[in-house]
């Protein structure tokens, strides 16, 4: 077919066969160089470390922060011997701490009187047994005050003098309670005579 006047075809008819001879891999000169190689291991260097028996078992006591060793013989703290009652005798008294801390939890005048003799001989640094002291005499007043108001409203009405039997038998099985508690050194709190009770011990002071 012959070829037209405006014929513009832009290919190249060598085009193919050029890009065939410049697509050819191309083998590159050989060098002298070769591949670079690590290191091998130096023989005096350390090499990884095999646990034995005896290395694992180490590692098996106790962790505190420190390297325990082996036959380290670790035991649970006896925590229960905290809340032991102290019989140790108390200075200037001559009782046991933990009949000191009962008595001003006795029911009735026992435990009032009780109380104000501890704070009156007890000499401050006994906190503990000084602290019960207060507590008790503050549970008594504060008993003996809700009992005069109930005995003045039973003069009205005789639901108030049941009532007032109710609440000192009531007082009197808890102040027991609380007296075997102090013996035994459990903890004794009773938080609404906290201020009371402050007051108390400060106020009250050790004869010399």
């Amino acid at each position: 077919m012959a070829k037209k006047k405006f014929d513009t075809n832009p290919l190249d008819p060598t085009f193919p066969e050029r890009v065939q001879r410049e697509a050819e891999t191309v083998a590159l000169p050989k060098n002298s160089y070769e591949t670079a190689e690590f290191p091998r291991a130096s023989v005096t260097e350390e090499q990884t470390k095999r646990f034995t028996d005896q290395d694992f078992n180490q590692y098996q006591a106790p962790f505190s922060g420190q390297n325990v060793p082996a036959n380290f013989n670790y035991k649970t703290a006896n925590l229960a011997g905290m809340n032991k009652s102290s019989s140790r005798k108390v200075d200037k008294i001559g009782l046991p701490e933990n009949i000191l801390t009962a008595l001003p939890y006795i029911p009735w005048y026992v435990g009032m009187v009780a109380s104000l003799i501890i704070l009156f001989i007890v000499p401050k640094s006994e906190t503990k047994v000084r602290f019960h002291a207060a507590q008790g005499l503050a549970a008594h007043l504060a008993i003996l005050l809700v009992s005069a108001i109930l005995g003045g409203i039973g003069n009205i009405t005789d639901l108030a003098n049941i009532g007032n039997g109710i609440f000192q038998l009531a007082t009197m099985i808890i102040m027991l309670v609380f007296a075997i508690k102090a013996w035994r050194g459990k903890p004794v709190h009773i938080e609404w005579v906290d201020d009371l009770t402050e007051w108390l011990e400060d106020k009250i002071k050790p004869k010399n």
